[in-house]
């Protein structure tokens, strides 16, 4: 369960970036930055796929760096970043796990994330320029990226990212860890700039729950 929260919260470091561009793969991915930076804040629709275990939700972003995740599978689960505390509602275990990220976490989740990655890892094509369908059941046009990390040091040993030919809006980023473990992030029905109030990533937790702190380095 740790890994797929840690997964979670890493993988929102790709969301929050800069881009433009067109031809070859990096400028292709820096295209994808620049629409990224343009946004101030986003809602869509959110399935996660960590191995066996299947989440689907309403996730919401703000800049710089506010993030919530409303769960409906699992039901009443809740992940909220008000950008110095990352807490997790977990309903069927009455918990509430909360983690002081401070500058290392939230720098993650910046417009910085997307030029990181692409400090850390090497971009390529997965399937050429030209478009595919997203999947068998999604005719959505998308160009496929594959992006190969640089040194051991990084999370994942490759990323793939699907990314919506015509909004340059991201539709799915699989992350593949050295051990082979995969997770699935898919999103659509985005709604963008509409305004969020930061009111949004305040997150009051039912008063009944436990309380654990320091959860990512605790055992």
């Amino acid at each position: 369960m740790k890994k797929v929260f840690c997964a979670i919260f890493f993988a929102f470091s790709l969301f929050s970036v800069n881009a433009q561009g067109i031809v070859t793969a990096r400028s292709f991915f820096d295209s994808v930055s620049d629409v990224y930076a343009s946004v101030r804040d986003y809602e869509a629709d959110i399935d996660i796929r960590a191995n066996r275990q299947n989440m689907s939700g309403r996730v919401f972003f703000k800049r710089p760096n506010l993030l919530r995740i409303d769960f409906t599978n699992p039901s009443e689960q809740v992940i909220c970043f008000n950008g110095d505390m990352l807490t997790i509602y977990l309903p069927g275990s009455s918990a509430i796990l909360n983690q002081s990220v401070q500058n290392s976490g939230a720098n993650m989740v910046s417009p910085q994330g997307l030029s990181l990655m692409s400090k850390y890892y090497s971009v390529a094509y997965e399937t050429g320029f030209e478009s595919v369908p997203l999947s068998d059941d999604d005719p959505t046009p998308v160009i496929k990226l594959r992006l190969g990390r640089k040194n051991t040091s990084e999370a994942f040993r490759y990323i793939k990212l699907a990314v919506d030919a015509n909004s340059k809006l991201i539709r799915r980023i699989e992350g593949i860890t050295p051990q082979g473990e995969s997770f699935v992030f898919s999103f659509k029905n985005y709604e963008l700039n509409k305004g969020i109030s930061d009111n949004k990533f305040v997150y009051d937790a039912p008063s009944s729950a436990n309380n654990y702190n320091n959860f990512l380095f605790n055992e």
